[in-house]
């Protein structure tokens, strides 16, 4: 009897609250509505602007974009084993591809790596050398002897490149990337009429970084 006693006063209580709160609810302006929808929302978390991870990567030209960032500086560059190669390559008909720093260790790994490109290619612009783009080589005895096919970057198929060749070496599969500067002819094109050699003075100002 006792018990049935307590659950009636707690009923009663209960009931009073639920009261209360509601008279409150109405002096500011809530309806039974809005105290709904008040109780089922969950606070968003909030993420740091300084804690955030960076937006990854999604496609082949952003990968190539952001792990080239730092040899926008030439003199990085070249602290990472990049070393200029001979001349500036123009097109046959228009366009060029710029002036060459090539790591002679990856061009002769036999392998391919998205984030370390075998060369790196050069504007000579405005008095100093601008980064435009990448180029990916992997000589081709060295892949044919691993795989059946021709390679492929990040769904990029490769060209292939005969003997004898702009680098004087043996027959080869490349793939540009112009991740730095907009290619009318398509971002794999191999030459960039919005690229040009004439303020190329030559290997040995170039080893200078100067255009003048």
């Amino acid at each position: 009897m006792r018990n049935k006693y307590l659950v009636r006063i707690g009923l009663v209580a209960l009931s009073l609250i639920v009261l209360a709160s509601v008279a409150w609810a109405g002096t500011n302006g809530l309806t039974p509505a809005t105290l709904a929808e008040t109780a089922t929302d969950v606070p968003t978390p909030l993420t740091s602007p300084t804690t955030a991870s960076p937006k990854p990567a999604t496609t082949l030209v952003e990968t190539v974009r952001q792990a080239t960032a730092q040899f926008r500086d030439v003199q990085k560059a070249e602290a990472a084993g990049y070393a200029l190669l001979h001349g500036c390559v123009s097109g046959p008909q228009a366009g060029a591809m710029g002036i060459h720093f090539a790591n002679g260790g990856l061009v002769g790994d036999g392998a391919l790596d998205v984030l370390h490109p075998e060369a790196l290619m050069y504007e000579p612009k405005d008095g100093k050398l601008q980064l435009v783009g990448v180029e990916y080589i992997v000589i081709a005895d060295d892949w044919n002897a691993k795989h059946q096919a021709p390679p492929v970057l990040m769904g990029q198929l490769f060209n292939y490149a005969s003997a004898p060749n702009r680098y004087g070496i043996g027959a080869f599969y490349e793939l540009h990337v112009w991740a730095e500067k907009s290619n009318p002819d398509g971002v794999f094109a191999d030459w960039n009429p919005q690229v040009s050699c004439e303020e190329y003075v030559g290997d040995a100002a170039m080893h200078g970084h100067s255009t003048k």
